[in-house]
């Protein structure tokens, strides 16, 4: 074979392991249930592939247990009904059977943050007895990792509380991650 013909197979057997390859991929990407959301989530995503802390959620202030952004978290919950809000949930609906519990946000610095959890449950941070504002928030029916994201401006206070509540089931995976910059 001349050096030409060897070098033309090279370069269309290159081609062809390229398609190959990429092929898979976009099939394997095409496949994840969790690609549909509108924000880049793949932080949040990577955290619910690993292992979490386990903890009990509280059922009023006193018994809430501290969590921090950047971990993954399994928090078994309470009968809703058993629950001590710190201000009212923002979804007044309390459907039978619901689960519900509070955790307290040590967060290291105010700015933008993400709660994402693996259920559809209803998410209010408060402060001061009062709901902070959603600044957004999107879910995928399909993804349980995660299947809802609701973001928070987090500033001014000086404790943050997360509640939980109408959760269809009494244990839920739930991280806590901050937003990137919005562009």
């Amino acid at each position: 074979m001349e050096r030409k013909q060897i070098l033309s197979l090279v370069i269309v057997l290159s081609v062809v392991m390229i398609a190959i390859a990429t092929a898979g991929a976009t099939r394997a990407f095409a496949d994840d249930p969790c690609i549909g959301f509108k924000w880049d989530v793949r932080k949040e995503h990577a955290l619910f592939g690993g292992a979490p802390a386990s903890l009990s959620a509280g059922k009023d202030l006193t018994s809430a247990p501290t969590i921090v952004a950047g971990r993954l978290y399994a928090l078994q919950l309470a009968p809703q009904a058993a629950v001590s809000f710190a201000a009212a949930p923002g979804k007044k609906s309390e459907p039978d059977g619901a689960y519900a519990g509070l955790a307290v946000l040590q967060l290291e610095t105010a700015g933008d943050y993400r709660v994402s959890v693996d259920a559809p449950v209803w998410i209010d941070v408060a402060a001061d007895g009062k709901l902070a504002a959603v600044e957004d928030y999107q879910g995928l029916h399909s993804c349980d990792a995660p299947h809802k994201i609701v973001e928070f401006n987090l500033a001014g206070a000086a404790r943050f509380v997360l509640q939980l509540s109408g959760a269809p089931k009494a244990e839920i995976r739930l991280t806590v991650t901050q937003a990137p910059p919005r562009t």
